[in-house]
């Protein structure tokens, strides 16, 4: 008997591409109502994918697509933080 583990698959916000889990950035509205980047995939609160292609990145950041999909009003504090961890995901990308 096989026993393969199936991959949890998520959409991209952006593109609206579908891909495993594990290959989508996640971006977390926590429950104070801060939105971060989500690295690990496991924090607690609502969460939206994006593929790690420049466009949805890019789409990312400015967050009224995100705002929506995460039903919170993003404080300019909270845009840059995300506009800066992108950006270095960015700059990694662009290394390798």
């Amino acid at each position: 008997m096989n026993t393969t583990k199936k991959q949890p698959q998520r959409t991209c916000v952006a593109c609206r591409s579908v891909g495993g889990k594990r290959g989508l950035l996640r971006v977390v509205r926590t429950p104070e109502g801060r939105v971060l980047l989500d690295p690990s995939g496991r924090l607690p609160g609502r969460g939206a994918y994006f593929c790690r292609e420049n466009a949805c990145l890019a789409a990312a950041v400015k967050g009224v697509q995100l705002e929506h999909i995460l039903k919170v009003k993003m404080i300019s504090e909270d845009r840059e933080t995300l506009k800066t961890a992108l950006g270095e995901i960015l700059k990694e990308q662009a290394v390798v």
